[in-house]
């Protein structure tokens, strides 16, 4: 199990490693090296998903490593409490940043509008904490829609296994 530990609270999930084993390692692989450590949820939509992994309270976004390839077509789906590659409009553009899905949103599934949103892992502790965070007051910041008013920090992200 890995923890996301935030300033709202943790965050247990589980990575999908059979059925999306490039995004999970990925995510695994930046967890290991620390680079989630103070990123923030930077983009909070409320009956959609929360998004974060990638920049700094500030809006800064972190160097990252080499996009992977999307594992959309694996079958999974974008359920409420599952963990999706975010990526540009670009299939295969996913790198650090994630969203957490926060009701059935069948139309990031492949074959949908188009390649799909690799799903990767699903919250199994702490869904209360993702509703939570979904509910802080946001606005624009930095050209950026969507932003918490008050930052909603990722702490650190634990390895538990």
């Amino acid at each position: 199990m890995i923890t996301i530990e935030t300033s709202h609270g943790d965050i247990v999930i589980e990575l999908f490693l059979d059925e999306a084993p490039i995004s999970a390692a990925n995510f695994r692989q930046y967890a290991e090296e620390g680079f989630f450590d103070d990123t923030v949820f930077h983009r909070v939509i409320p009956n959609f998903m929360i998004q974060g992994g990638g920049m700094t309270a500030d809006m800064s976004r972190k160097a990252t490593r080499a996009p992977i390839r999307n594992e959309a077509k694996n079958g999974k789906k974008n359920l409420r409490g599952t963990l999706a590659m975010a990526r540009t409009s670009e299939v295969d553009s996913a790198t650090s940043q994630f969203f957490i899905n926060l009701r059935d949103n069948s139309f990031l599934d492949h074959g949908g509008r188009d390649f799909g949103y690799a799903v990767f892992g699903r919250v199994t502790g702490g869904m209360h904490i993702v509703d939570e965070i979904a509910k802080v007051p946001t606005g624009t910041k930095a050209g950026h829609n969507d932003v918490p008013v008050d930052p909603v920090t990722i702490v650190t992200v634990r390895i538990d296994d």
